[in-house]
């Protein structure tokens, strides 16, 4: 399981979290996933200095304030039988925010990243099928009324992603 730091799309300022030392610390390590053992946090915990209780009760508290967009395992949908791809919107700059609630009103939508670009809302799709692409894009084009530009992986490469606080 991983977690990820959440990259808010509205256009408004977001307030920046208050966030002390074990949070941090919290953050930085769950980046690097949980151990495959019988209890996970408490191992963790146990590195942290932490009890098992107060790293889970941080981790719900920054997952409610949306310090965390998401916590959980990362799956390679393709090697369980389904579709992965990257997709773009050119949005315009009024119906953004309008726009980023649809999108990721999909539970196929894995990241969500605004981009200083003329294509300024990109997106990953992960589906159950590759066939089920298609249709989520086609599906997102009606729920926003925008042109979806799917760019499908051609080569793989793995890049540790960490975002460190």
């Amino acid at each position: 399981m991983t977690a990820m730091p959440a990259r808010p799309l509205s256009a408004a300022a977001t307030p920046v979290a208050e966030l002390d030392a074990a949070d941090r610390r919290l953050i930085n390590r769950l980046q690097d996933g949980l151990p495959l053992v019988d209890a996970p946090y408490a191992v963790v915990a146990a590195e942290l200095g932490l009890s098992e209780g107060e790293l889970l009760y941080r981790l719900e508290r920054l997952l409610e304030a949306g310090v965390l967009s998401r916590f959980g395992p990362m799956y390679h949908a393709e090697r369980l039988g389904g579709g992965l791809t990257l997709a773009a919107l050119a949005v315009p700059e009024a119906d953004f925010e309008r726009v980023s609630e649809a999108v990721n009103a999909f539970p196929e939508v894995a990241h969500n990243y605004r981009r200083e670009h003329r294509l300024n809302m990109w997106f990953v799709l992960a589906t159950e099928t590759p066939e089920r692409i298609a249709e989520v894009i086609a599906e997102i084009e009606a729920a926003t009324g925008l042109p979806v530009f799917d760019m499908p992986k051609q080569e793989e490469f793995h890049v540790r992603l960490h975002l460190p606080v």
